[in-house]
């Protein structure tokens, strides 16, 4: 008898406890989940916009290494996954080559794989002379400058050489439209690893949470996440997501639909 009324009090006890802890956790997820909305809703300090293929369109370059693959375009997929596979074995390995020389490796690298010779000049030269000249695809100059007009703050964030993307951003007329141009040159470890962000972060003087990145690369969107930014994503044709990343409080099909949600922000 004294057993069962000494439990019927220690159990009162716990649900009286649990009765108040309940509401509270309650409380704070539903305060978390308030805070998080408020902090998307509101807008990022600093833009910062991948180069290739996010901006650049690369169909000329592809047609080039496509052309000393004999031909082979189903190769093209292989090749881009190998490049960024090496770059990021460099970054591991505390080693730094040139994105572009890098890109030249993996093309000699896939080409011998299926039994085609190329030269390590021939490699290069089928890179790194389209990839200059690279057009902006067709919506991109119209929105950057309206997102200039609406006083968003521009980076451009690319895993290309400062030489690079300077001639690039030259002769594809998108010099102007940016206020600074960063290449992972400068800390020698390449996107997606978070040091790149987080250095990124701190050359513009922000937090990681005021960042945002513009990427048509489901790597990149994931990495930049990881680091605490936030994110929009260009779907390009054959770009994908990464499943088990966050999913990017932005996702469209092009940049100009990108601007028209980052424009609404307040």
């Amino acid at each position: 008898m004294k057993n069962n009324r000494r439990n019927f009090i220690k159990n009162t006890a716990l649900l009286g406890i649990a009765g108040t802890a309940i509401p509270y956790f309650g409380f704070a997820a539903t305060a978390a989940n308030e805070l998080e909305s408020k902090e998307l809703s509101t807008r990022p300090k600093v833009l910062f916009f991948d180069v290739n293929e996010t901006l650049l369109d690369l169909t000329a370059m592809k047609r080039s290494v496509g052309n000393i693959l004999g031909g082979r375009s189903e190769l093209l997929p292989l090749w881009f996954t190998t490049m960024l596979q090496y770059s990021l074995v460099s970054t591991v390995g505390r080693q730094y080559n040139d994105f572009g020389v890098i890109g030249a490796a993996a093309l000699q690298m896939v080409a011998a794989n299926n039994g085609i010779v190329i030269t390590e000049n021939e490699a290069k030269e089928a890179i790194l002379v389209p990839i200059r000249s690279l057009p902006a695809h067709p919506e991109v100059k119209a929105s950057l400058q309206q997102l200039k007009d609406a006083g968003y703050k521009l980076v451009s964030f690319t895993n290309s050489s400062n030489k690079g993307v300077k001639t690039q951003f030259e002769n594809a007329g998108l010099l102007d439209y940016f206020e600074e141009r960063l290449s992972i040159e400068d800390i020698g470890k390449f996107k997606p690893h978070a040091d790149a962000y987080d250095w990124a972060a701190r050359k513009m003087g922000v937090k990681p949470s005021e960042c945002l990145l513009v990427a048509a690369h489901g790597w990149d969107i994931a990495g930049a996440l990881w680091a605490g930014w936030r994110g929009a994503f260009i779907s390009r044709p054959g770009a994908q997501l990464y499943p088990l990343a966050p999913k990017p409080e932005i996702s469209e099909s092009d940049l100009e639909l990108v601007t028209k949600k980052l424009i609404s922000l307040k």
